[in-house]
């Protein structure tokens, strides 16, 4: 179907934070297949585990105990707030296993009528029904029909117009603590404590969409780990996989205590060769060298962004994000932008609010970092020179 505005690009191989098109040219990839590919390309523990379980077993049904969904679950939970974990092959599927246990849950305890999921303008949750309703983005509702009941927007930030919206109906409150495709907008400490509070007092659940700002994008393994803050509900994916499909939703036991048998269920979610790849991801991104690594490249890409800002008022007008989820605001059409930096052979993705983002590997390294520094220069001068033509 027509509905990707392809890259006449094809790549037909990756090492690290390299790839190669198919006639050979190489490009320094700091979109990671949208925060996808965390550890790079090829990594070859992530290799390793797919190779030693495509020989042993690759799929068995639900029914059935499956070892390595206990293995990665014990992982998730020992790291964080949670105590159950239900396993998807997509983030938008754990999108939509957030909500129907956080509506479970209200349900279960005897109060139906909580069924309204409070979002945000500019986010993204995923692309099914209930994750375009729960989105900010009316152009992804445009032709499927009205609305679903029971799905809300605040401003972005605005903790009175959310104050305003919570009620007797309210189910959960769904942010991401970094929004992605909204523009790399990052909520602070004090709105994120403020979100749990509002939440508390009002008997709702908090469920935090880390699907791209998660395991270890910002610098800590979670991004609402900088503001001690946890949620009863987490959706994640992307980065767990490492490119692999695998994606899951974390809840704590009171959370997903609505959750019982026959309540919700995936054919291929959790299944041997996922938790495998999972598993190995896992012992890669909860690193502590690796997190510092993080930290140390995104510093030196907000301290060279800045100076970019500065030397091209013109055509960049805001650097954004945590760690290396990267918004750069431009003056100039973001679209065209990204094309410059591919001239450069350079891939960056595109964002909301004329954004580009940065969302490089992890394991990106100090020079790799330079470079793409380097390369973005020289796109924004490309930038500064087109415009000038055109005026």
């Amino acid at each position: 179907m027509g509905v990707y505005n392809r890259t006449p690009l094809a790549f037909e191989r990756g090492e690290g934070a390299r790839l190669f098109t198919t006639d050979g040219e190489a490009y320094l990839d700091c979109m990671a297949g949208i925060a996808v590919n965390a550890l790079g390309h090829s990594h070859p523990k992530l290799v390793q585990a797919v190779k030693d379980q495509a020989e042993k077993l690759w799929h068995v049904s639900n029914i059935f105990t499956i070892p390595g969904q206990e293995k990665l679950a014990k992982v998730l939970t020992d790291a964080t707030f949670a105590d159950v974990v239900f396993f998807t092959n997509s983030g938008t599927e754990a999108i939509e296993c957030a909500i129907k246990t956080a509506r479970k849950y209200h349900w279960a305890k005897g109060n139906p009528e909580r069924i309204d999921i409070i979002g945000f303008d500019g986010s993204f949750h995923g692309r099914t029904l209930a994750a375009v309703n729960a989105s900010g983005n009316a152009a992804y509702l445009e032709g499927f029909g009205p609305r679903m009941p029971g799905f809300l927007q605040a401003p972005f930030g605005d903790l009175d117009a959310l104050k305003a919206l919570v009620g007797p109906t309210t189910a959960a409150v769904i942010v991401e603590p970094v929004q992605g495709e909204g523009g790399a907008r990052s909520l602070s400490e004090a709105e994120l404590k403020a979100m749990r509070q509002i939440c508390d007092e009002a008997g709702a659940l908090l469920i935090f969409d880390e699907i791209q700002c998660g395991l270890g994008r910002t610098g800590k393994l979670f991004a609402h780990e900088w503001a001690d803050v946890a949620p009863d509900i987490m959706a994640v994916a992307k980065a767990l996989g490492g490119g692999f499909p695998v994606g899951a939703c974390l809840a704590t036991a009171e959370a997903g205590s609505g959750m019982t048998v026959g309540s919700h269920g995936s054919t291929y979610g959790g299944n041997p060769l996922a938790m495998a790849v999972g598993l190995a991801a896992m012992e890669e991104l909860n690193s502590p060298e690796l997190l510092a690594h993080v930290r140390a490249v995104a510093g030196y890409f907000t301290q060279q962004l800045s100076g970019l800002k500065e030397r091209f008022p013109d055509v960049v007008v805001d650097i954004r994000g945590k760690g290396l989820l990267i918004g750069v605001k431009l003056a100039t059409p973001n679209r065209e932008f990204m094309q410059h930096a591919r001239d450069e052979r350079l891939l960056i993705a595109g964002g909301g609010d004329n954004c580009v983002r940065l969302l490089p590997p992890l394991t990106l390294t100090l020079e790799e970092a330079r470079e793409a520094v380097e390369k973005l220069e020289r796109a924004c001068e490309a930038a500064r020179a087109k415009a000038k033509a055109a005026a």
